[in-house]
């Protein structure tokens, strides 16, 4: 038959158009018995069909089969069921297909989660972080003398100074003053909450005097997506914890 008869032919099933009867055409649907012998998972394949489009088209082909088959030899009711039925056990493994495909998707897509490296610290020193821990929760926020009356003054912490000042002498209700008996333990002061001891680092060079057990980096917030990228491959190499990730 002529690719025109056979377009022609495509075009009279419902949702199938001229330019999908001739994508139908040309991607070997080159007659309407291949079209009718096809699966639903054949059609989704054709570019511009969805899952949708196709159970419509593998349904219409489905009734005009009937009906010239009833017109020769007419069949009886269980042979009739039995082809609904292939026709929803089709629906349903192309559903089970695509369920698994999305599954394995997201599982791309989405990072397992990895513990983060811990740094090696004596007993001592981790029982001094819980402290640390401790003492920060009940630790007040410190704000700059009569922050709350200018709008010029900023709420950062600056030691009181005047001869006139109230919070510098403790008058009663004033708020607490930066003072020695707020800070921490002296064996872990200066340590990331982890542990770690937090060097500053601009660039792949930098990480070759790193010590990684003890030590953990922190990029520089100028460094480039380039140059952050390689120094993220370089520190997964040498197994470095970078702590702004």
């Amino acid at each position: 038959m002529a690719k025109k008869d056979v377009v022609d032919k495509f075009k009279s099933l419902k949702r199938v158009g001229e330019s999908k009867a001739e994508l139908l055409y040309e991607s070997g649907f080159d007659s309407f018995d291949k079209l009718k012998k096809a699966s639903i998972e054949d059609l989704t394949k054709v570019k511009g069909i969805n899952e949708n489009i196709a159970i419509d088209i593998k349904d219409q082909l489905m009734k005009i089969k009937k009906s010239t088959q009833v017109k020769k030899h007419p069949k009886p009711e269980e042979k009739v069921e039995k082809k609904t039925e292939t026709i929803k056990e089709e629906k349903e493994e192309i559903k089970t297909k695509e369920k698994k495909e999305k599954d394995q998707e997201i599982d791309e897509k989405e990072d397992v989660y990895r513990v983060k490296k811990k740094p090696v610290i004596s007993i001592e020193q981790k029982e001094k972080l819980s402290i640390r821990k401790q003492i920060k929760k009940r630790t007040p926020e410190f704000l700059r003398e009569e922050w709350f009356r200018y709008k010029k003054i900023t709420r950062t912490w600056r030691r009181p100074d005047g001869i006139t000042s109230k919070m510098r002498i403790n008058l009663k209700y004033r708020p607490n003053k930066v003072r020695v008996g707020f800070r921490g333990p002296k064996e872990v002061r200066g340590l990331h909450p982890s542990g770690f001891k937090e060097v500053a680092i601009q660039n792949v060079h930098d990480l070759k005097d790193i010590d990684p057990k003890t030590q953990a980096v922190r990029i520089g917030s100028t460094v480039g997506t380039k140059k952050r990228i390689d120094i993220e491959k370089k520190a997964e190499e040498l197994n470095i914890r970078i702590l702004n990730i």
